[in-house]
């Protein structure tokens, strides 16, 4: 039986350097929701033209904007690498090049030269929640994002923030604590 076998993680992006190459529409796609996740990303685009609407996404975080063709001498200083040129080729050998140089790579819209999938994301305070198709069916990604979002009460931020006070007045050992956390929040699922 098949199963996605991808191990989530959460990217503090504003210590990451990002690298997209390609300004057009799919690139516009990415950078708008990274930004939208992570508005504190640090982020450099090259691209031989950037639509307007790229620029003015751009613009609202810190995102510096190249107007070139792909180098590799580019990669170097960033640690995620998204490729988003309507050109196969350059993508497979942005792809390469990452591979050569220990760099997390994501071929837009080709899995086989992604080592992560830039998933559905549902963020409210605090809480945030990623879901994955393993590269299968963004639009299904799409689907739970907006269940989730209709599904997940607004206050939900309030919740986290008053178990996390509490959470510092447990007395015990790490077990303990766990354990009353555990007991306090089972009936969090039925609540909600």
């Amino acid at each position: 039986m098949e199963r996605n076998n991808l191990y989530p993680i959460f990217l503090k992006a504003s210590q990451l350097k990002v690298l997209i190459i390609g300004g057009g529409y799919v690139a516009e796609e990415k950078l708008t929701f990274l930004l939208k996740s992570s508005p504190d990303a640090s982020v450099t685009m090259v691209a031989p033209m950037f639509r307007e609407g790229t620029l003015a996404i751009a613009r609202t975080g810190d995102v510096q904007t190249i107007t070139d063709s792909y180098n590799s001498h580019y990669l170097k200083g960033h640690q995620i690498v998204i490729a988003t040129t309507d050109v196969p080729e350059v993508n497979i050998e942005i792809y390469k090049d990452c591979r050569a140089q220990d760099k997390l790579i994501n071929v837009a819209d080709n899995p086989p030269y992604c080592d992560f999938y830039m998933g559905g994301i549902v963020t409210k305070g605090h809480v945030k929640v990623a879901i994955s198709t393993n590269g299968k069916s963004p639009t299904t990604a799409k689907r739970l994002r907006q269940f989730f979002e209709d599904v997940i009460p607004e206050n939900i931020d309030d919740l986290v923030k008053n178990l996390n006070i509490y959470r510092k007045t447990i007395k015990g050992d790490f077990e303990q604590k766990v354990e009353k956390l555990n007991e306090f929040t089972k009936g969090l699922v039925e609540k909600l």
